[in-house]
């Protein structure tokens, strides 16, 4: 029995939204919405550029494991790093990679053992390094080596943010359902407004890529066209 404006629903049913459309076309459609609330950007941001390595970003050289969702995506990141460094905000690079015989590569790691499975990216590897297109400066960029999805695990990143009295991430790199996502679920929690530029980020798969674009929208951060990052930079006074 229901009472005032109660409803009756069937508990054995699924109420699971289905849809004929495409991970794209959804996003699309989320994007689009006027009256959604963003997080904004704040008083100090950083860039924080998640695995832009070779095993990820040259399909060339390793065509299992890379990808390629906007072609001038390492262009982007650059531009927005060089424009963040010239107003002497931080910016952090992140690499993944594992000790000779994966010993530290913990239950992630190992899941799987072939020439292309993450254990087998190991420290000084050309699997490792970063991309040659991106530009890092070793004397003010942050540079860690982690070997879980998020930035944040087991990385000196969030002392790192603390001292410099960040409260804005802008997250780059790949892949968007991968570390991206584990970094900006992340950076929620402790607390930053989160920002993932649209250019910058990318995916095996246009499946992925998008739906996990929309999720992170509907709740963990601001997706924006990369031009809004540039806006946003260009605000802040050196």
């Amino acid at each position: 029995m229901t009472s005032g404006k109660e409803m009756a629903i069937d508990l054995s049913q699924p109420t699971m939204v289905t849809s004929d459309k495409t991970a794209r076309e959804i996003f699309e459609e989320v994007r689009a919405n006027p009256a959604r609330a963003r997080f904004g950007f704040g008083e100090k941001l950083a860039i924080i550029n998640v695995d832009p390595q070779k095993s990820y970003t040259r399909p060339d050289l390793f065509p299992k494991t890379s990808y390629i969702t906007d072609p001038r995506q390492m262009e982007h990141i650059n531009e927005i790093s060089m424009a963040a460094r010239a107003k002497g905000l931080p910016v952090v690079w992140t690499h993944v990679a594992y000790m000779e015989n994966a010993a530290d590569a913990g239950v992630w790691g190992t899941r799987t053992d072939t020439p292309d499975s993450l254990q087998n990216i190991k420290y000084d590897s050309e699997r490792h390094a970063f991309d040659d297109r991106v530009t890092i400066d070793r004397s003010v960029d942050a540079v860690y080596t982690k070997r879980m999805p998020s930035a944040f695990f087991e990385t000196p990143l969030q002392s790192f943010l603390t001292w410099h009295k960040v409260d804005t991430l802008v997250i780059t790199g790949g892949s968007t359902s991968g570390c991206v996502r584990a970094t900006a679920v992340d950076s929620l929690s402790h607390g930053y407004r989160t920002i993932v530029p649209i250019e910058c980020v990318a995916d095996k798969h246009e499946s992925y890529h998008f739906a996990n674009l929309t999720d992170l929208l509907i709740k963990y951060a601001d997706v924006v066209p990369v031009s809004e990052v540039h806006d946003a930079i260009a605000g802040y006074k050196a």
